[in-house]
């Protein structure tokens, strides 16, 4: 019988709506339940694309005696993190200061007040490796909270205050100059794997945030060298077995230094920065691998993650069926020397396995390889590869498909919406300019409310019931903005605006300091607050950087002062642990660089030479560019303002600060204004 998970819309929730526990959402009945019944709390957290999460399920809360044990002397409670980043990232915290570990599944057990004395991630079940099995645990706390009430009730009390006492207050600190900048650039250079790519050792997570940082590092000093470790690091995982030979886009991460083998989830948001950062080192070195891998991951975004909503899912799961009814992860993508020749023939699986990387031995398990590109391209017949991986997706798509988390999560969508609008404009695909633009009219259509508060989820058109957090506001408006550059629609970036004036006024308190939930959300423990990047970038940095380029469209001198106040962190962290501020240090560059800001006049919509001039100021690596494209006087972009045409014709303006220099009719005198 369906337990209260029934009625959710995430679908992690619903995975568990028939485990023989009674499962209770994130809610204060449960909490209630709790005081009423006199017995702790079980919190579990986790994703529908985690593997271990699964694991866990299947071995623990499908169990019939150990369902029966955890509704005789727990409330279990059941959350998705993707739907509610801040519950989870208030007791991860907990977690992490408990244990020095984090990650899913997140096991924490609370008082009936919510707060936690004992934690943990994946419990077996049965005792494994040095940890106690899952049975052992609940049976320990709840003897704890039987016989040993007043210990438990000081532990939950002492971790409580010591979280707290965390609160974070740079946003009254200068922004960073030079002088960090560089210091962050030395700090990337030093964890840097030269031979490798990327940074730190295994697991290898793809550094998005900090490789634009690099580039944008790049284009405002010309420092080679932060431009050769984003381009090798790109390399690197391109021809990994992390970045999907046949169908594009990444996976989450690579449990190893040489992105051979990959945890096989593939996430939206990481796709989304991806797509973004390839386009970018294209845009700076026009490099045809970045170029192609920029389109096929846009390309894998729009083919497997759209919607019929038009929005984009979160996630597909790392694991699938096997064949045989098991599932098992990666699955879907690996291949053994038999299977090449049973699709291929005897000849063309030769010329697979060597292309690709297959062997008998395998680099993943069972004899099985994931795909990679370990040879140059180059000595290898073009029209004959290209046939064999379409002869091999399409074999692939015959297997049996990895599930797909359908629910669509602002934030991210904000930042697809930001990659496919730019890479559509830089590689003039227009369907990838269209499908932006209709993941932004859903976000405006069922996640925003009357008064432009943003709904956290949607699932099949239906706004779920969590409020957005800071990122979601950031994110959101960061790829409105990106929108509005590129489709000279002023529209998205009244929207931006909207959202923004949101974190002015109900993420910022008095000292510029940001907090990841609004000031009127519900309460937690703790009011969760992370300038750090994680898997994306922080609510902080993104919301930096979003202020910062509403900021430069619109002359508004608040945005700005609140831009450098929340860079004031990045100042501080920045030269220390630069890999975990890389958004916020790619907002510094842009705050150095002016950012500059371009306005494109046009006699018409349709006008070539205006068209050309647009499209040249997009193709800028000047970091943060700002560009508005419209009619002469045209009043949705204030930079158009006073900008008139040139004898008629169609103009560019390149300025700082709105104030700008001569205007220009050529493309090439506007590249070279734009420092290109």
């Amino acid at each position: 019988m369906p337990n209260r998970l029934a009625q959710a819309t995430s679908p992690y929730l619903l995975q568990h709506a028939d485990n023989p526990v009674d499962w209770w959402p994130w809610e204060a009945e449960a909490f209630e339940e709790a005081r009423r019944r006199d017995v702790p709390v079980l919190l579990s957290v986790g994703y529908s694309a985690c593997h271990w999460c699964h694991v866990m399920a299947h071995e623990s809360f499908e169990d019939g005696p150990t369902a029966e044990y955890l509704n005789a002397h727990f409330v279990s409670v059941k959350v998705d993190r993707e739907e509610r980043p801040d519950v989870d990232a208030v007791y991860m915290e907990a977690v992490q200061a408990a244990t020095g570990q984090g990650g899913w599944p997140m096991t924490v057990f609370l008082t009936p007040d919510a707060e936690p004395f004992y934690f943990g991630t994946y419990f077996p079940p049965e005792p494994r490796h040095g940890m106690p099995s899952f049975r052992q645990v609940l049976q320990g706390v709840q003897q704890a909270w039987a016989e040993r009430r007043d210990e438990v009730s000081e532990v939950a009390g002492k971790i409580v205050r010591d979280l707290a006492g965390r609160e974070i207050s740079y946003g009254d600190a200068e922004a960073p100059g030079e002088e960090q900048l560089g210091q962050a650039l030395l700090g990337l250079t030093r964890e840097y794997d030269a031979q490798r790519g990327g940074f730190g050792g295994a697991p290898k997570f793809p550094p998005s945030m900090a490789i634009e940082f690099l580039l944008r590092h790049h284009a405002r000093t010309g420092a080679e060298g932060a431009l050769q470790m984003a381009r090798d690091t790109c390399e690197r995982m391109a021809r990994g077995g992390i970045y999907d030979q046949l169908g594009g886009g990444f996976a989450r991460y690579s449990v190893d230094r040489e992105w051979t083998v990959p945890h096989f989830e593939k996430m939206l948001y990481d796709n989304a920065l991806l797509c973004r950062v390839y386009t970018h080192l294209w845009r700076a070195t026009g490099s045809d691998l970045a170029r192609r891998v920029a389109l096929e991951t846009a390309d894998f975004m729009v083919r497997e993650l759209r919607t019929p909503e038009g929005g984009f899912a979160s996630a597909l799961d790392a694991d699938s069926d096997d064949g045989t009814g098991r599932h098992v992860e990666g699955a879907y993508y690996v291949w053994t020397p038999a299977q090449l020749t049973g699709v291929l023939g005897a000849e063309d699986a030769e010329l697979a396995a060597q292309y690709f990387g297959v062997t008998e031995e395998g680099t993943f398990e069972h004899g099985a390889s994931v795909l990679q590109l370990p040879q140059q391209e180059g000595v290898f017949d073009a029209d004959r590869i290209a046939s064999v991986r379409q002869r091999l997706l399409a074999a692939r798509e015959g297997r049996p498909a990895p599930g797909r988390d359908d629910k669509v999560v602002a934030a991210w969508n904000g930042l697809a919406v930001a990659a496919l609008a730019e890479t559509g404009a830089c590689f003039e695909r227009p369907d990838l300019v269209e499908a932006a633009v209709a993941a932004a009219d859903l976000l405006v259509r069922v996640h925003l409310d009357e008064q432009v508060r943003l709904t956290r989820t949607s699932k099949d058109g239906r706004p779920g019931t969590n409020d957005g957090v800071l990122e979601d506001y950031a994110d959101v408006a960061e790829g409105f903005l990106a929108l509005a550059s590129v489709t000279g629609e002023g529209v998205w970036l009244d929207f931006a605006g909207f959202l923004l004036d949101h974190v002015l006024t109900r993420f910022t308190d008095e000292s510029g300091s940001l907090y990841d939930t609004a000031a009127d959300a519900e309460r937690l423990i703790r009011r969760p607050q992370d300038p750090t990047d994680n898997a994306t970038p922080s609510g902080w940095s993104a919301a930096a950087a979003a202020l910062l380029t509403y900021a430069a469209h619109t002359g508004s001198a608040p945005h700005r002062t609140a831009a450098e106040h929340a860079l004031g962190v990045v100042k501080a962290l920045g030269p220390r642990v630069p890999r975990f501020v890389g958004w916020g240090l790619a907002a510094a560059e842009a705050l150095l660089d002016g950012p500059r800001e371009v306005a494109v006049v046009a006699p018409a919509p349709a006008d070539p030479a205006a068209r050309g001039l647009h499209r040249t100021a997009l193709l800028s690596t000047a970091p943060g560019a700002v560009v508005a494209f419209g009619p002469e006087g045209d009043d949705e972009f204030p930079l158009l303002a006073d900008r008139p045409l040139v004898n008629g014709a169609a103009a560019a303006y390149v300025c700082r600060n709105f104030t700008c220099d001569a205007p220009t009719t050529d493309p090439g005198r506007l590249r070279a204004a734009l420092g290109d």
